[in-house]
């Protein structure tokens, strides 16, 4: 599969239609959070509360340039909520985005691999011996929460470290908001009916994004994961979806895994940050 700006273009914007509709969720469940979503070019800023993953710039530089007078907006919106200005930008993206940032001051922090995969009408799950996949109804949601941020919270090392540390609550709290976005659906995996791990799905413009996924550490190498990618491929090819991308830390086992099922490395994410935040 080609990766070209075109099709970074399209990845970009769905992904930053889920920053801005999760941010707005946080703005329906606690109204006195100061929610920021701030137009910059082809991107958005969001902030949805001290510390939020959701809390970032993305989409810039696919397209129509930006000028110091949004940038000025965007880095002055973030001062007042006492919060550094996260970029993450396609290596896709206009590369003068990066320049300019960097010139401003912001520090390269890291990267982040997009991978992709083309679906075919007719795929079809399969589970690993042992694995129940199901979808989760509102019954089952506390319980599909809970697997998915205790598997967070005890990370698998393999592979490049992320750069990011989030609280437990803001980790609750953004997965909460991110599960009231359109086309947004979760999975629970059990071993002999017990929850064992979790993933979610959300369909957007003809895209699959794997959201998040995490295997609680009992119950790690036993095919929990490629249970629950190829259950979400099934459920989002049978949707009319005609590509699914996720997003993985480099060299990282969540990276081997859907490699395994065929997916491509589409493009990375540079990761910059401003300065003031770093000192």
């Amino acid at each position: 599969m080609f990766a070209g700006t075109d099709l970074s273009a399209r990845v970009e914007r769905v992904e930053r239609s889920l920053m801005e509709e999760g941010a707005r969720a946080t703005a329906r469940r606690d109204p006195r959070t100061r929610v920021l979503l701030l137009p910059i070019g082809t991107g958005t800023a969001v902030w949805a509360g001290a510390n939020s993953p959701l809390d970032k710039v993305v989409g810039a530089g696919m397209g129509d340039d930006f000028d110091d007078t949004a940038l000025n907006a965007v880095e002055q919106a973030f001062a007042e909520r006492d919060a550094p200005v996260q970029f993450e930008v396609s290596t896709l993206a206009d590369p003068t985005v990066v320049e300019r940032l960097t010139r401003r001051g912001y520090v390269l922090t890291g990267f982040e691999n997009v991978l992709g995969l083309r679906l075919d009408q007719g795929r079809q799950a399969n589970s690993a011996a042992g694995v129940q996949v199901s979808a989760v109804g509102p019954e089952e949601f506390d319980t599909w929460l809970n697997v998915l941020v205790d598997g967070f919270a005890a990370p698998d090392t393999q592979g490049v470290a992320s750069n990011e540390d989030f609280p437990r609550e803001s980790i609750d709290n953004a997965t909460r908001d991110m599960a009231a976005v359109t086309g947004f659906t979760g999975a629970l995996a059990r071993i002999d009916g017990v929850p064992a791990g979790a993933a979610s799905l959300r369909l957007a413009d003809g895209v699959a994004q794997l959201c998040g996924a995490a295997t609680l550490p009992a119950f790690r190498r036993r095919g929990i994961q490629a249970s629950l990618l190829s259950t979400r491929l099934a459920a989002a090819a049978s949707a009319g979806c005609d590509l699914a991308v996720v997003t993985t830390l480099p060299g990282s086992k969540s990276q081997q895994n859907v490699q395994r099922l065929g997916f491509q490395l589409l493009y990375a994410r540079a990761i910059l940050v401003s300065s003031h935040a770093l000192s």
